[in-house]
């Protein structure tokens, strides 16, 4: 189960994108602080990689979708040793392969991801192919909320199980909250669950923060045979700096000296 390990992960990565963010000058730090532990659990738990062998053959495909909270992603991959940590540094600047939404020239990176709803789509492709491969990778793919305003996804939500893609695995980071407001008041999402199984995908809901039971439900998946799986995580934008949390000016804005101190304070051990 998890435990202090994948804990003390995600208290890490947030402080990386804490930093990378501030020294930027950076948007996107609520949607990085809301994944932190979905990513740690599935870095230190669920997928299989090779952080040494970045294309590794039988490797988990994982594709996060909601690019823009590229530096959590980034610091996930630097902690379990894709490329040297000192490399954040190098988030946001010119010529820098670290680019503010994810970019595939980053190890460990699958897709360049930013212009919303496509990773989706990608994710049903690469999980067919592993299909007619025989292959044994999953394909795992991390989107927002907000992101299920594109077209898009539905396409992709009705493709994959026509194709009985038990190897695809998507998970929703529902924090209710997108750029310019409250997801319900933008395109509101509710019943989520029952849309998803309406298009028949096999669906779970948890606590995006609570370690046990995100490491319990990735365990679990394929949670149907022939069926996709799709985890909703309810979770909080800003999660782990209280003035930050569920506040929708952390979407674009970033923390000034002081804002970073008081929020590395929060972190400490």
């Amino acid at each position: 189960m998890a435990d202090i390990h994948t804990r003390e992960l995600a208290r890490k990565i947030r402080i990386h994108a804490l930093k990378m963010v501030h020294r930027a000058n950076a948007s996107h730090i609520g949607s990085c602080l809301s994944i932190a532990d979905l990513l740690a659990v599935l870095y230190e738990t669920t997928l299989q990689y090779k952080a040494d062998n970045p294309q590794y053959l039988d490797r988990d495909r994982f594709i996060l979708s909601k690019g823009h909270a590229a530096a959590v992603l980034y610091a996930v991959l630097a902690e379990k040793g894709f490329f040297p940590i000192q490399q954040l540094n190098d988030y946001c600047s010119n010529g820098s392969m670290f680019a503010g939404h994810a970019s595939h020239h980053v190890p460990g990176v699958e897709l360049s991801t930013g212009s919303l709803g496509h990773g989706l789509p990608v994710a049903c492709g690469i999980a067919l192919a592993g299909k007619r491969q025989n292959s044994t990778f999953r394909s795992f793919v991390l989107m927002s909320d907000g992101e299920l305003n594109e077209g898009s996804n539905w396409e992709a939500i009705l493709f994959a199980p026509q194709h009985k893609l038990d190897n695809l695995v998507a998970i929703v980071d529902y924090n209710k909250l997108q750029g310019f407001g409250a997801v319900k008041d933008v395109i509101d999402l509710d019943p989520i669950v029952d849309k998803w199984k309406t298009f028949n995908w096999s669906v779970r809901e948890i606590n995006g923060h609570d370690h046990c039971e995100i490491e319990k439900t990735l365990k679990a998946v394929p949670f149907e045979k022939d069926k996709p799986s799709i985890i909703i995580a309810h979770t909080i934008k800003g999660k782990g700096v209280s003035y930050m949390e569920n506040t929708l000016a952390w979407h674009y804005k970033s923390p000034n000296s002081e804002q970073l101190k008081l929020a590395l304070e929060e972190l400490s051990d």
